[in-house]
């Protein structure tokens, strides 16, 4: 006899099959579209703004001759193009001052930023990789000398230096801008993500040497932090004023920052050369080098910034 089945007993009363009450879909955000926020645009655009209106600025009133400086509006052209005139006077201008300023803050900054460069990749590669007693307290030192402003350093450094006779000096600005406690950390930290300790300990197996290996194996790791550091060490040296002003009397050794503001104070003396046109050219002459570090090198410094940033 086959089994039957037996079926559940039925609720008494006839049962009300309700249906859920329906939420409202939400719009999925498709991972290839980024998201779209307008206070972040109008917070950019202001940014943008910032930044590029005194550069246009610039741009602008350095096609101006000096006369049309005091009678036309400051954001847009003049009927006369003087922008080629204007460069080769400020070149020219008081038997080529500017050529000389120009020279010596690319002395600064090839000696200065590219020593501070050089010291704090050894620097922070040796305390990234290598165990010493004493290590903790130089990372407190660094830490440190990063809260310590520039600034507050150059008194002392002035009387320091005026003892050992290097005030008026070119070493007074050099020697100086060999130290960058910011660099030396960022190095610090970018040479312990980027070189693994298991290349270095089958590069020693191998026999290279710690020189070799360094050269060889480490530095092309760390190229995009060399990059950033360097671009940060070139632009404080390139733009640096206060310890100049403070450290050079004689003009022949000015950077350009000083030299532009002796002309801006000769310019607004009364009775002074009307040199405010040089002034604003030699300015935009001064910017256009640090505009082409950033465009030259800018491929370098993005892949240091994604750097780490995807763990296989």
């Amino acid at each position: 006899m086959a089994p039957t089945s037996v079926s559940p007993p039925r609720a008494a009363g006839r049962t009300r099959r309700t249906t859920p009450l329906r939420r409202p879909a939400r719009r999925r955000h498709s991972p290839g579209r980024p998201r779209r926020s307008v206070l972040l645009t109008v917070l950019t655009a202001l940014v943008v703004l910032y930044a590029l209106v005194p550069l246009a600025w610039l741009l602008i009133n350095a096609t101006k001759t000096q006369p049309s400086l005091l009678n036309s509006f400051g954001l847009w052209f003049d009927g006369h193009f003087a922008l080629w005139d204007n460069i080769r006077q400020t070149f020219t201008y008081d038997d080529h001052i500017f050529v000389r300023w120009l020279l010596n803050t690319l002395l600064y900054v090839v000696v200065g930023a590219g020593g501070a460069t050089f010291l704090a990749v050894l620097g922070g590669y040796g305390l990234a990789k290598f165990a010493f007693p004493g290590r903790r307290a130089v990372f407190a030192v660094v830490i440190g000398a990063v809260a310590v402003p520039g600034t507050a350093l150059a008194v002392p450094t002035f009387l320091m230096f005026s003892k050992m006779g290097l005030t008026d000096t070119p070493w007074a600005v050099i020697i100086p801008s060999l130290i960058s406690p910011f660099g030396l950390y960022l190095m610090w930290v970018f040479a312990t993500e980027a070189i693994p300790d298991e290349l270095l300990e089958a590069a020693r197996m191998d026999g290279s040497g710690e020189v070799r290996t360094f050269f060889t194996i480490c530095v092309p790791l760390l190229a995009p932090g060399i990059v950033t550091v360097l671009l940060f060490t070139m632009v404080a040296t390139w733009n640096n004023y206060f310890l100049p002003l403070i450290m050079l009397r004689n003009a022949d050794w000015y950077p350009l920052t000083l030299g532009l503001d002796a002309w801006n104070k000769q310019a607004s003396t009364v009775g002074g050369q009307p040199v405010f046109h040089l002034v604003i050219t030699g300015s935009l002459v001064t910017v256009l080098p640090l505009v082409a570090a950033f465009l030259l090198l800018q491929r370098y410094w993005r892949s240091g910034l994604a750097a780490g940033g995807v763990k296989e």
